[in-house]
């Protein structure tokens, strides 16, 4: 009678775990669904989790997610890349991402343990858009997790060229402007409490650059 009794419940229990296999990607996969929707078009999300139950520690093995147009709200953003730390495997792209007077376009984002790194490609007729100033912007150097671009820009009828190095200081992305007394001007342009930014780089391409960072979660 006991052995009945301990293999109906282990069967119980097999039946619980194949209806959570089948059910709760799906379920975590909704719910991310709806919340990135709130920012942008969603195209298609999946989620991986063996076992599935995993899920209901909110880990996952492998999540991808493929979005048109994603509008990044700081806040919004770093609560995801808090929860990208319980993430074994990310791969995330956007056709647009509007990222404050920004626009990226075909950005990505790939995680494989606690690295990250992403890319995008930023074209001139944006820039001068967030930037009116702002007449071209080339990348001029790249190496050693820096890169060094060069601006031309125009005010007041007085046109000049100024080349400013990008690179990572204390997990933070900064700009310097390469001119004498350049480090008192160093300005913040990304910082989160949950990674730090360990490099940088951008090669030309038609109209604009593409821009790639790595980055290290905590």
């Amino acid at each position: 009678m006991r052995r009945i009794t301990a293999l109906a419940a282990a069967g119980v229990v097999l039946l619980l775990l194949v209806i959570a296999q089948l059910v709760l990607p799906g379920l975590a996969a909704q719910r991310l669904r709806e919340r990135l929707a709130r920012s942008g078009t969603v195209i298609s999300v999946r989620v991986e989790a063996f076992p599935a139950v995993e899920l209901l520690w909110h880990h996952a093995d492998r999540v991808v997610v493929r979005m048109g147009q994603y509008r990044s709200n700081p806040g919004h953003l770093a609560g995801l890349l808090a929860q990208a730390s319980d993430v074994g495997s990310l791969d995330a792209s956007a056709t647009e991402v509007q990222a404050g007077l920004l626009t990226l376009h075909d950005a990505s984002l790939r995680k494989r343990g606690d690295q990250l790194t992403g890319s995008a490609s930023v074209t001139e007729a944006d820039l001068r858009s967030a930037i009116p100033v702002l007449q071209s912007v080339q990348p001029v150097a790249s190496g050693n997790g820096q890169l060094t671009l060069r601006g031309t820009g125009a005010l007041f009828g007085i046109t000049a060229s100024v080349d400013a190095t990008v690179r990572a200081q204390d997990g933070r992305l900064v700009v310097q402007p390469d001119v004498p007394f350049g480090g008192l001007a160093t300005i913040t342009v990304f910082a989160n409490s949950h990674l730090s930014v360990q490099g940088v780089g951008a090669a030309s391409a038609a109209g604009g650059f593409s821009v790639y960072a790595e980055a290290q979660l905590h």
